[in-house]
């Protein structure tokens, strides 16, 4: 587990234990009175008129209790399935127009870096942040992705969300395709190794919703089962 996914279970295990002190704080009153009621009989009356007014604040609590935690639940699990989806569409295209998701894991793009002059020159300020939800669609032709195009790609099995900031055109190393230098906005160099169009998997045209995708990732991990459970 990472140390986030170790943060959100504590944070998990401190809920639970809450809960428990809540529930057994109320399961000890409700004790007592029960214990109350056999012992006084002599109170009965009196009793009876104050266990009828716990009884009927109890219901009112009951059920207001049962409303938040129906919807909680319903909540969480919206949001679960949610989180499904988005896992299980990620290596999807469904065409130019209709966007799947992706969450980012990095800052790489998260602000301009003072010595990539092309950004200001350019006007570029689609940046995102880590645990930004990213609308991405299939990928255009080769020959139509452009200079400063942000492009998903694939390297070692694992995605990076860039920008595109050189073009190699054909040449005599490579006869038969453009080769595509990316960089994130918030680092001082390229990436390493130029990127082959058969590695890019979407691009992003600039549609985000912010700091959504740490309640998907949550949801993805253990500690967000466990949380869905105790719910």
């Amino acid at each position: 587990m990472s140390a986030f996914d170790i943060y959100i279970f504590c944070l998990c295990m401190i809920v639970c234990v809450a809960l428990s002190g809540t529930f057994t704080f109320m399961i000890g009153r409700l004790y007592k009175l029960t214990v109350r009621l056999i012992r006084l009989g002599q109170e009965d009356d009196a009793i009876k008129t104050e266990y009828e007014k716990q009884t009927r604040a109890s219901c009112l609590f009951r059920a207001i209790e049962r409303i938040v935690s129906l919807v909680v639940f319903i909540v969480l699990l919206v949001l679960f399935l949610f989180s499904a989806y988005v896992s299980v569409q990620k290596d999807m295209c469904f065409g130019e127009r209709i966007p799947t998701m992706r969450v980012v894991m990095s800052g790489s793009m998260a602000k301009k870096y003072e010595t990539n002059t092309y950004l200001y020159e350019n006007d570029l300020n689609d940046q995102f942040d880590t645990f930004d939800l990213l609308f991405v669609y299939c990928p255009p032709a080769a020959a139509e992705l452009e200079l400063y195009d942000i492009v998903v790609y694939e390297v070692d099995g694992v995605d990076v969300i860039h920008r595109i900031v050189g073009i190699e055109e054909p040449n005599e190393s490579h006869p038969d395709e453009r080769y595509f230098l990316l960089q994130g906005d918030a680092v001082e160099v390229p990436d390493r190794f130029p990127v082959h169009y058969s590695q890019i998997k979407a691009i992003y045209r600039g549609v985000k919703i912010p700091f959504v995708g740490i309640f998907i990732y949550f949801l993805q991990s253990p500690a967000g089962w466990i949380c869905i459970l105790l719910v």
